[in-house]
């Protein structure tokens, strides 16, 4: 009989206060290998708060946050180590604006993992091939469009090779007719066995890509459905109203 594996990421009671302020109420999630979470809710439920918080970006108060079984917050340099294999797009597109897409890309490889300049170029040119943006290298990020930026910004995070990547509203700064190329390139990567947690108002992606839904309001988690359930038979009313307004 094999071991079981532990969740790639998971949070154990989780609590985060701002001041007076409890943005996350006691949050238990957990991420199986390769598993693709889409988070949703109305605007101020926590969401950000808490993919912020699966990565060392925002700390948090009590409970905990575990990689593979590890927990986060043993120690800075276990902390360092672990989100090195935790990949992060965030709703602005966060690119050095003085810095081409191939630099922006290389950055980390060279300063984090010693690689040299052509090393590093070779890897963040066969990430830039996958996500459709290779001819755009040796541009700037104001000469791209934002769905070109958003693109690059996926792209960049994929050369850390890491084993789990986290979304936080990745189409929300886009015009209309941007989003559906970022999307296309996310279900692409959700193929390919990466483990995904998704923060995201579009729920014709979560349909198509999640494996699990899961629904918060003021800081708490309400729900935890697959998809047919979640958009069929949701089992509590605050989720049947968030899917009436977003759905109709």
């Amino acid at each position: 009989m094999q071991p079981v594996q532990p969740p790639a990421l998971e949070t154990v009671a989780l609590n985060k206060w701002f001041g007076s302020f409890h943005a996350l109420k006691n949050i238990d999630l957990a991420a199986p290998q390769g598993g693709r979470i889409v988070i949703c809710g109305p605007s101020g439920s926590g969401k950000s708060t808490l993919i912020r918080c699966l990565n060392g970006l925002e700390t948090f108060q009590k409970g905990a946050v575990r990689v593979n079984g590890i927990d986060l917050s043993r120690d800075r340099r276990q902390l360092q180590r672990l989100r090195r294999g935790i990949g992060m797009v965030f709703q602005q597109f966060n690119l050095f604006p003085h810095l081409t897409v191939m630099a922006n890309c290389i950055l980390a490889l060279k300063r984090v993992l010693g690689q040299s300049k052509a090393e590093a170029a070779g890897v963040a040119l066969h990430h830039l091939e996958r996500v459709r943006v290779a001819d755009q290298a040796h541009k700037y990020p104001s000469q791209l469009s934002g769905g070109q930026q958003q693109r690059v910004a996926i792209a960049r995070a994929l050369c850390m090779n890491p084993k789990i990547m986290l979304f936080d509203e990745p189409t929300s700064s886009l015009d209309p007719e941007m989003v559906k190329e970022v999307l296309d390139v996310m279900t692409d990567l959700a193929r390919d066995g990466t483990t995904m947690l998704c923060v995201t108002h579009e729920m014709g992606f979560a349909r198509e890509v999640a494996e699990q839904m899961v629904f918060m309001d003021q800081g708490s988690i309400v729900e935890i459905a697959s998809p047919a359930s979640f958009f069929t038979a949701p089992g509590q009313e605050r989720t049947r109203l968030f899917l009436d307004k977003m759905l109709r």
